[in-house]
């Protein structure tokens, strides 16, 4: 707890913004079949709508990223926290498809403006030995937002299913506010910014910035961010379809195994992180969590007896939320003066697998029941071999 006093505050306010935003992401969960009733909506709209935050979230995270490095982190997520707070607001008010795209839409905008910004300024206030518990706390405010949300939205439900996107909406405004009032800015100086403003001229465009992101040496890490959230959103996208399809679960047993899987993400980020990056280093730390995550989804293929099901579903969680911080932990001490930067490639890569994966997880669970864990555990497995090859560069920038 000794890096909270240090740092006045700072990253409780920072968790504080991305709790929120998770959680007003993970209301959506129980309420949304009501809504698909109220508005006739079918479920091809539901998943074209996941796609929509993604995409947008994909498309604006380099800029916002680099926006946070030349106007300053404070503003961009004070900015992000209002626009969440009016999405929110939209989407409580939506009696039509539209408005509840335009919504979602909004929500992808907020969260590619407040995440780069949220990690980058972690990473301007820790040193190389405290990253790991910076990263580790920021990370563990997101997996406890997903896992609250739905039972928060579960419970205002019962009040109006559009209760819930009002209270997120409330909550939106008043950490804006706190942020305002409480956050100072991280970026040091008007020289930083001017040496930041002119590494992101030479980066304006998102298809540049990508490209330019093949050079660097967090290019592996980026693909390995990709490849990660390709998975896991292939994993968690039919993982309700598959246990009710194979297994016959229910929707309580389903939230049991999910909600203590996350929990569990969550204490080991809050406690055992730091330790563990300090112990072994983020690349080995890395490719452990790419091999677990890989067999032990490849293993969902062969269980069929509850326990085994949520002891396997278990691993793959935790081993996801430990991989999540580690990379960003990694890249963010080979961005050097560019944290805004790179965290907004991280928040694009990420994006960029929750496009995909859906779509990809979706098309095949419809061929076949079994082939989108079989496609998941193998580009794991791959991404674990090019992980290995990766040691060699990554070894000077381990810490420990």
């Amino acid at each position: 707890m000794a890096i909270f006093a240090k740092h006045h505050g700072a990253l409780p306010i920072l968790m504080l913004n991305l709790f929120l935003v998770f959680t007003g992401i993970g209301l959506i969960i129980p309420i949304m079949p009501s809504f698909m009733n109220e508005l006739g909506v079918n479920g091809s709209m539901m998943g074209l709508m996941v796609a929509v935050f993604s995409l947008v979230q994909f498309l604006f995270s380099p800029l916002a990223g680099r926006l946070s490095d030349t106007v300053g982190r404070k503003r961009m997520i004070v900015i992000g926290m209002f626009l969440f707070a009016v999405s929110e607001g939209l989407f409580g008010i939506a009696h039509s498809p539209v408005l509840m795209f335009v919504s979602r839409a909004l929500g992808g905008l907020c969260a590619a403006m407040i995440m780069p910004a949220v990690m980058a300024y972690a990473a301007d206030i820790t040193t190389d030995e405290e990253r790991a518990a910076g990263m580790g706390y920021v990370n563990a405010s997101i997996t406890t937002g997903f896992i609250i949300g739905p039972g928060i939205g579960g419970y205002l439900a019962e009040f109006g299913i559009r209760v819930p996107f009002f209270a997120a909406g409330v909550g939106g405004v008043v950490a804006a506010f706190v942020t305002l009032l409480f956050l100072k800015e991280s970026v040091p100086s008007k020289g930083t910014r001017e040496v930041q403003a002119k590494v992101a001229e030479k980066r304006s465009g998102l298809l540049t910035q990508l490209k330019y992101s093949y050079r660097e040496p967090y290019f592996l890490s980026l693909i390995i961010v990709f490849v990660m959230s390709f998975g896991l959103a292939n994993f968690e996208t039919i993982y309700s379809l598959f246990v009710d399809h194979k297994f016959g679960f229910d929707p309580k047993d389903i939230a049991f195994v999910i909600t203590f899987g996350s929990i569990a993400g969550a204490v080991v980020q809050l406690t055992i992180f730091s330790w563990l990056l300090n112990r072994f280093g983020e690349q080995r730390v890395i490719s452990a969590c790419l091999l677990v995550a890989g067999l032990f989804v490849l293993l969902m293929l062969f269980v069929h007896k509850f326990w085994l099901i949520f002891a396997v579903t278990f691993v793959v969680f935790l081993a996801i939320d430990i991989l999540r911080p580690t990379i960003g932990t990694q890249m963010s001490k080979l961005a050097e003066g560019q944290q805004g930067y790179v965290a907004g490639l991280n928040s694009a890569f990420t994006s960029l697998g929750n496009i995909v994966g859906p779509i990809v997880a979706g098309v095949l669970f419809d061929i076949e029941i079994n082939s989108p864990y079989t496609l998941a555990a193998v580009v794991l497995l791959i991404c674990f071999g090019v992980s290995l090859k990766g040691r060699s560069r990554a070894g000077n920038h381990e810490g420990g």
